[in-house]
C-alpha cells in the first residue's frame, strides 16, 4: 500500500470518527502535552535543490529549505512539516494546498515560513511608518488553501512577511481573483483549520481569510497585521469554532471579525466563540471611516465574546446593526477595556457619530462598571463622556508601558518586542473572568490531527493568565 493511498485512509477514517464524535463535547481528564507533538516521517523532502512545482512528504526537522517559485500539494497528498524546519520563500512565491499541510513545530524548534531578506530588515520599535515596513510589503503570497483542502494544522508555527498579491494563474488554482492580497486562506466548509501556540506578523490585506470552515485558533500572537485595512482573522460565512488566548498588537482593523456573509448553500451558519483574548493598540490603519479595534459581530453571526482585554484600540467591541448581526444569539460580558485617551474611552461602546454604533449594548460585568461614565439616560450608540475614566484601571501588564509615554502615540505600538503581556500580581483583571460556558470544539482533539488542547475558558482576564496557562508567548 503506498503512501498516498494511505493518507487517503486516514484522513477518511479521521473525518468519520470526528462527525459521530462532534455532538459530544466533554473534556478529558487527563492532562495533554501540548508542547510537543508528535513527528511523522514519510518521504522525505530534500532541501538540496530549491522547491517549486508539486510537493508531498516530510520536510525535516532543522532543515533549511527555500521555496523558488510556487509550489503545489495536490489534491489527496499531504506535506508534514517537522520542528526546526526553515522554509525561505523567495521570489514572492505561494504554496496551494489543494491537499493538507500539516505543520508541526513544538516550543523548543517552532517553523518558520519567512523571507530571509526581509527577516533581516525587522524594527518592531515604536513609531514604525508602516507603508515602508517590510511586515506589509508582502514579501511572497503565502498559504492558499482550495475548497478541497481536508487539512491546515499550524503549531509552534512562524508565518512571516505573506500578502503578495496573487495573480490570475495563481487565483485558478484556488478559485481567487487576482489581486487577492490574504497571508492565509482556507474554504473548504467541511475541513479543518487549526492554528495554535503560532506567530503571524504583517501581512497586506486580511492576513487570515476563513471563508468558511471549521476552526480552532488558540494561544496565537499576531503583529502588524494589514496595511490600510484587511481584519487579522476574517470568519466568513459558513465558519465555526473557537479563537481564545490569542495576542493581537497593531492590527489595521479587527482582530476577529464573525460575518455570515457569503454562506454557501447547506454550510453552518457562522458561529465564533471568542474568549480570553488581549488586544494592543487595534484599528488605527483602518481608513474606512468607522471600523476597526478589537471584536466585531456583523451580517447574521452569532457567537460569544467573554474575558477579552481591549487597551488603547480604537473601538471596542462591535455588534453591527447594519448588515445586523443575528443579535439574538450573541452573548458577551466580563470585558475590560482601557484606554490613555478621550478618543479611545469614548469608543468603548461604539457610536452612532463615529459611523461605528450598532447594537453593542453595556454590560454589568464589564470593566470598567459603565454606570459611573454613562448617564442613566443613555441609548445604545449615543455619545458619551468617558473622561472620568480615561487612564484608570490599569491591567498592570509586566512590562509594558501604561499610559504610553508621550513621545508614542497610543497607535505607535504595533508589535511585542520586548514587551510581557502577562499580568502583575496586582492586576485588577485577575479573577475577573467568567468560566461558565464552553468551547464549541469543532475540530478534533489530536495532537498531529486537529487541535492539542482547546484551552477552557479562565479565570483572569486576557490571554495570559496568572497560573500560567494560556498564551505561552513571553520571555522565559
Amino acid at each position: 500500500m503506498n503512501m498516498k493511498h494511505i493518507s487517503k485512509t486516514y484522513l477518511l477514517l479521521l473525518c468519520t470518527a470526528f462527525f459521530l464524535m462532534s455532538g459530544c463535547s466533554k473534556w478529558s481528564d487527563e492532562k495533554r502535552n501540548i508542547y510537543q507533538p508528535p513527528v511523522t516521517v514519510a518521504n522525505p523532502i530534500s532541501e538540496s535543490a530549491p522547491l517549486h512545482g508539486s510537493i508531498k512528504g516530510t520536510m525535516l526537522a532543522g532543515k533549511t529549505y527555500i521555496v523558488d517559485g510556487d509550489v503545489t500539494i495536490n489534491a489527496g497528498d499531504t506535506v508534514f512539516v517537522q520542528p526546526g524546519a526553515h522554509i525561505n520563500v523567495t521570489n514572492r512565491a505561494g504554496i496551494f494546498v489543494q491537499g493538507s499541510l500539516i505543520s508541526l513545530g513544538s516550543q523548543n524548534a517552532p517553523i518558520w515560513f519567512t523571507v530571509d531578506s526581509l527577516q533581516k530588515l525587522k524594527n518592531d520599535a515604536p513609531n514604525q511608518d508602516m507603508s515602508k515596513d517590510p511586515a506589509t510589503s508582502g514579501g511572497w503570497a503565502g498559504i492558499y488553501c482550495a475548497a478541497s483542502c481536508p487539512m491546515l494544522i499550524l503549531k509552534w508555527t512562524h508565518i512571516e512577511f505573506a500578502g503578495f498579491a496573487i495573480t490570475d494563474a495563481q487565483g485558478q488554482s484556488v478559485a481567487q481573483k487576482s489581486g487577492t492580497a490574504f497571508s492565509i486562506l482556507f474554504q473548504n466548509p467541511n475541513g479543518i483549520f487549526v492554528m495554535e501556540d503560532s506567530w503571524l506578523y504583517g501581512g497586506v490585506d486580511d492576513p487570515i481569510r476563513i471563508s468558511n470552515g471549521r476552526i480552532c485558533f488558540m494561544r496565537n500572537t499576531f503583529e502588524k497585521g494589514g496595511l490600510h485595512g484587511g481584519d487579522c482573522l476574517n470568519c466568513k460565512g459558513g465558519t465555526v469554532g473557537d479563537m481564545a488566548y490569542n495576542l493581537f498588537v497593531g492590527m489595521a482593523t479587527n482582530g476577529q471579525k464573525a460575518s455570515n456573509k457569503g454562506q454557501p448553500t447547506g454550510a453552518a451558519q457562522t458561529n465564533i466563540r471568542m474568549w480570553n483574548n488581549t488586544f494592543i493598540a487595534d484599528g488605527y490603519r483602518q481608513i474606512q471611516v468607522g471600523r476597526g479595534g478589537d471584536i466585531d459581530f456583523e451580517e447574521g453571526a452569532k457567537g460569544m465574546a467573554y474575558n477579552n482585554l481591549m487597551v488603547n484600540c480604537k473601538f471596542g467591541i462591535r455588534i453591527v446593526s447594519n448588515p445586523a448581526a443575528d443579535t439574538a444569539n450573541i452573548q458577551y460580558g466580563y470585558n475590560y477595556s482601557y484606554g490613555d485617551s478621550l478618543s479611545v474611552v469614548n469608543q468603548i461602546y461604539p457610536t452612532n457619530s463615529s459611523g461605528s454604533g450598532g447594537w453593542t449594548r453595556p454590560q454589568p460585568t464589564d470593566i470598567p462598571d459603565y454606570t459611573t461614565f454613562l448617564s442613566p439616560s443613555y441609548q445604545y450608540g449615543d455619545d458619551y463622556d468617558g473622561s472620568s475614566i480615561a487612564g484608570k484601571n490599569n491591567p498592570m501588564f509586566i512590562n509594558f508601558p501604561l499610559p504610553v509615554p508621550g513621545n508614542i502615540p497610543i497607535q505607535g505600538i504595533q508589535a511585542v518586542g520586548n514587551y510581557d503581556f502577562r499580568l502583575q500580581q496586582s492586576s485588577p483583571a485577575i479573577g475577573k473572568g467568567y468560566t461558565g460556558f464552553a468551547p464549541l470544539a469543532a475540530v478534533p482533539t489530536d495532537a498531529m490531527y486537529g487541535a492539542t488542547e482547546i484551552t477552557p475558558p479562565g479565570r483572569d482576564i486576557g490571554a495570559f493568565q496568572f497560573d500560567g496557562t494560556g498564551n505561552q508567548h513571553y520571555p522565559h
